[in-house]
């Protein structure tokens, strides 16, 4: 068979070369002997017999079993390969009548040639279904800033609203702050890796009414309403001095973490860890200083803060322990004593061993200060005109513990020798007498 087409080729061959050659045509290559060469041929292949769905499966597709064991997270995914490969829309715009625009459009015959920037913008309006406005587009719902927790990347810091109401009784007036959330995964033998959301969260009123938990579960949505709910029901009431701040300086650990809490004045804000910031806020404390030290666990840190808190003493509890009066002195009140609480029975100075501690830092810490560096001293004392400011200033120097001294033994500025001598007080602003003697009038 072969045999016969090989002669049938070169047969017609012969007749072209003859049929050139009568009408004086120059042949090309017709000369040359020709030679067929026969070759298997496949009009199809594996790659044409499945559909893209199909073979993008056996890429991107796991097994069931694997999905359990936790295989398959580094698959590639679906890509679009003809993105960016449509006829007509490269770098140099043209027109290919047949295959980007039709042949015949009317009476004109389209014809291959490159578009100009006119013809590219008239297109563009063309086949723009529409003009895209501020009203068409869909609006982002942006959340603000304040809102957004401690960064924009996590949830912790932000708030979820109060928890659901049980039965007729609704918690008005709660919020809740995520504290901590973390994705947690579990290697099991029969199921395989599976995966979990840890969520720890507070709860408070803002009126020392507060209670935190934490909930382990495997969607993220129920487990945060589920935590929710759980810190709804174990509130606990914290007492705050004026409502604003703590009773009193205290010391607070936890594990490995450790909590130094100072009493600040109206005003100050929250200088703290930002978990104790978000405790502060959901226990209703605006005021207050805090030093963490040791583990930064979030979890240590809130039961850490919540057991200094709840083992705070009232004035009356201390002045009842010690048996002896609670005097406050801030420098805002220019150090005036104020008697805060005070025992039924008082002990007299005898009844004090002279071994027992009347630091009321110390108490209140129970033995643990924290250690403060101290600060460097300043270029200017260092210069030789310091030394003549200090010398002018020695005669002024301790006369804040002297008006201390006076304000609690005589109540007043004065001399001692002010009951025999009226002159020998100090001279008060015309401003303040004539109050003073409105007020005794």
């Amino acid at each position: 068979m072969a045999y016969r087409i090989f002669h049938a080729c070169k047969a017609i061959a012969n007749s072209t070369i003859n049929a050139s050659i009568r009408n004086n045509a120059t042949p090309v290559g017709l000369l040359a002997p020709q030679f067929s060469q026969i070759q298997s041929t496949r009009n199809t292949s594996f790659f044409l017999k499945k559909s893209a769905n199909e073979l993008w499966k056996s890429v991107t597709s796991i097994s069931n079993a694997g999905k359990r064991r936790g295989r398959g997270k580094t698959l590639p995914r679906i890509k679009d390969l003809n993105r960016g490969k449509k006829v007509g829309h490269g770098i140099v715009p043209m027109i290919f009548p047949g295959l980007n625009v039709p042949v015949v459009e009317g009476n004109i015959l389209n014809r291959q040639q490159v578009l100009s920037q006119k013809e590219i913008e008239a297109k563009q309006i063309v086949e723009s279904p529409e003009i895209e406005t501020a009203a068409s587009r869909p609006k982002k719902f942006k959340v603000p800033a304040l809102k957004r927790g401690w960064t924009g990347g996590h949830a912790r810091g932000r708030k979820i609203g109060p928890p659901n109401p049980i039965n007729d009784d609704e918690f008005n007036g709660f919020d809740t702050w995520i504290l901590d959330n973390k994705v947690v995964t579990i290697m099991t033998g029969n199921m395989g890796r599976s995966k979990h959301i840890r969520y720890l969260v507070i709860t408070g009123n803002g009126k020392g009414l507060a209670g935190f938990a934490k909930v382990t579960g495997k969607d993220f949505k129920s487990s945060l309403n589920a935590v929710k709910n759980k810190a709804g029901q174990r509130l606990i009431y914290i007492e705050r001095y004026n409502d604003h701040t703590v009773f009193h300086d205290f010391f607070t650990q936890f594990g490995n973490t450790k909590i130094f809490v100072e009493q600040k004045y109206k005003g100050y804000g929250l200088k703290c860890h930002r978990v104790i910031r978000a405790c502060c806020e959901a226990l209703g404390i605006t005021d207050l200083y805090a030093k963490l030290e040791g583990s930064s666990n979030t979890a240590h840190i809130v039961k850490a803060f919540f057991i200094g808190l709840l083992r705070q003493k009232t004035h009356e509890q201390m002045a009842n322990e010690k048996q002896l009066h609670l005097v406050e002195m801030r420098k805002e009140n220019n150090y005036f004593p104020t008697v805060l609480a005070s025992p039924p029975v008082v002990r007299d100075r005898s009844e004090i061993p002279p071994n027992e501690n009347l630091d009321f830092n110390l108490y209140v810490m129970n033995g643990k200060v924290p250690h403060k560096r101290k600060k460097p001293a300043l270029f200017y004392t260092k210069l030789p005109s310091w030394k003549v400011y200090m010398r002018k200033e020695e005669h002024r120097r301790g006369q804040k513990d002297v008006l201390i001294r006076l304000r609690a033994e005589y109540g007043d500025i004065c001399s001692f020798l002010a009951e025999k001598y009226p002159e020998a007080r100090a001279s008060k602003w015309k401003k303040h007498d004539e109050t003073n003697k409105e007020n005794i009038v």
